[in-house]
């Protein structure tokens, strides 16, 4: 039992090491707490709501996916390597994907509501 709160612990440390560390992280999670209160002003139902989460889940997970894919790069390829830098790109077009499907997502939910309620 003691392992497997161990784990939170070192999940935890994960994403403390990515928000501390990768600016975009923070700005996502900064963009999600807007989000979250935009929602709550627009009276989003169940559904809508969880798509939201999806989304802002989905973003998030890449976002520590890109960092735990950079670190490991950086780990076994310290010095330039072509291959290296495409690996790093591939997880920086995984989070940019995530990114432009949520923003649909966001779009496709919130601006319906934001012109009814003008």
């Amino acid at each position: 039992m003691k392992k497997f709160f161990a784990g939170f612990g070192f999940a935890f440390n994960g994403i403390m090491y990515t928000f501390n560390t990768q600016l975009n992280f923070r700005l996502h999670c900064f963009a999600a707490i807007i989000l979250g209160l935009l929602c709550f002003y627009l009276e989003l139902n169940r559904t809508e709501w969880l798509w939201i989460i999806a989304a802002i889940a989905i973003v998030l997970m890449a976002e520590l996916a890109n960092t735990a894919i950079e670190s490991l790069v950086d780990l076994i390829s310290p010095e330039y390597n072509i291959k290296a830098g495409l690996i790093k790109d591939i997880a920086a077009g995984m989070v940019l994907i995530a990114a432009i499907m949520s923003l649909a997502i966001g779009i496709l939910i919130l601006l319906p509501k934001i012109i009814h309620a003008s």
